[in-house]
């Protein structure tokens, strides 16, 4: 199957987190959107692997996505080495995405700025005719995306591009709130986290609100890109 947009996270609710409302507003656009987890986020302090994957799929459900895979990368110890490139590799191959959505270039979780070089050297890897994949016996064709962007997570990055989410912010949070574990819930027993915080989940909201603030939207997402995005004319900037 072939996507417009493949999302990539670190962990289950990274993409949520930093892109939800971009994916929500390009499905219900009539785009092909997948999301592709490198890790099952097993060393969570809260839930488990296990309640981690039943979240994803629901989130995946919320946001209407075409495909949700995960690698099952080592939370915490994957590396950007050839053995990992290569299984990103074959992702990208399979899925053919026009854009690549994916972590943060620098963050609080040292998983999100790997992750973020992981997937942008596997982009370009993923174009070399000389690299050599294949998937169920089928050789891959090399396939580079034509745009990479990088979503804002923890650190507040100054982006380069803001996307207006405005209509679409209820289903971010729908899709975010679907790892019941991770989030704030007063009634938990769960050990407190950084991201279990109220304070934390009303930033969500407030983040998304003073980007479009800033944009002059009502609710905006954030990305920094790699290569200086290009318009045909002034006049297509809003």
């Amino acid at each position: 199957m072939k996507l417009d947009i493949l999302a990539i996270g670190a962990h289950p609710d990274d993409v949520e987190l930093g892109c939800g409302g971009t994916i929500a507003k390009e499905v219900a656009s009539g785009r092909k959107v997948g999301i592709l987890d490198l890790t099952r986020g097993e060393l969570g302090t809260r839930g488990t692997a296990a309640t981690r994957d039943k979240e994803a799929e629901d989130a995946a459900k919320i946001l209407g996505l075409c495909v949700r895979d995960n690698v099952a990368f080592a939370d915490g110890f994957f590396a950007n080495d050839k053995e990992h490139q290569l299984e990103i590799i074959k992702m990208i191959r399979k899925y053919q995405p026009e854009i690549v959505l994916c972590n943060a270039i620098d963050d609080r979780h040292i998983d999100h700025g790997k992750g973020s070089q992981l997937v942008s050297d596997s982009c370009f890897l993923s174009g070399l005719i000389k690299i050599k994949t294949e998937v169920d016996g089928e050789i891959q064709l090399p396939w580079r995306p034509k745009t990479v962007y990088h979503y804002i997570q923890w650190k507040d990055l100054k982006p380069d591009i803001v996307v207006d989410i405005t209509g679409f912010m209820d289903k971010k949070m729908a899709s975010v709130f679907a790892y019941k574990t991770q989030f704030y819930n007063p009634e938990s027993n769960e050990p407190e986290t950084p991201i279990s915080s109220k304070n934390f989940s009303d930033s969500i909201e407030y983040r998304a609100r003073n980007t479009g603030r800033i944009a002059g939207v009502e609710y905006a997402e954030g990305y920094t890109v790699e290569r200086h995005p290009v318009v045909d004319s002034l006049f297509d900037l809003k």
